[in-house]
């Protein structure tokens, strides 16, 4: 009898670390490939995002097609290996984005950009045109003050590989703008 007690905690511990293994498991492999959560750090997406929103960032769509004109993404930062930024895509494979006059166009339409304050005044930085090259986004931030966002008007159409996500559902805070980002 005695043997028998002394084996059944040490069952009892292996299968406890062994279901911890396959919660962790699991865990690891939601976040790399079904979904991720992000923190919005400054104000590059207010008015949509302010400082301190939790997102959950969705991955699916991304294994299918790259993000479409309007998705808010989290993708690497370009000009720096250990941030992530969180923008929307303006302008996907082969569209031309220009910015003239403080005012975003689409393939020579002016864009409509109900997420952006009324009064918003797009500023460039160095170019004011692109033409999206193939498996590449062109992203904004939806705040347009002067230097409120690094975005592709800084560093250029991003490559779709560096998109991590695709967002539009903010979590935390729970108040009146819990939810969908992109309400209609």
């Amino acid at each position: 009898m005695d043997n028998i007690n002394d084996k059944e905690p040490k069952s009892e511990a292996f299968e406890w670390i062994k279901s911890i293994a396959i919660a962790v498991i699991i865990a690891i492999l939601i976040k790399t490939f079904i979904f991720n959560t992000t923190y919005v750090l400054g104000n590059s997406m207010y008015p949509t995002l302010h400082e301190r929103d939790r997102l959950f960032a969705i991955k699916i769509p991304l294994y299918f097609s790259g993000p479409d004109r309007g998705d808010v993404i989290v993708l690497q930062a370009p000009d720096s290996i250990e941030k992530d930024y969180i923008k929307r895509v303006i302008g996907i494979e082969g569209d031309t984005v220009e910015i003239m006059d403080g005012k975003v166009f689409l393939n020579g339409e002016i864009l409509v950009e109900d997420y952006i304050d009324s009064n918003a005044y797009t500023h460039i930085y160095n170019e004011s045109s692109w033409t999206v090259a193939k498996e590449h986004v062109f992203v904004l931030g939806d705040n347009r003050e002067e230097g409120a966002s690094k975005d592709s008007r800084y560093f250029g159409c991003i490559n779709i590989d560096s998109v991590k996500g695709i967002t539009d559902f903010r979590y935390f805070p729970i108040d009146n703008r819990f939810g969908n980002i992109n309400k209609e």
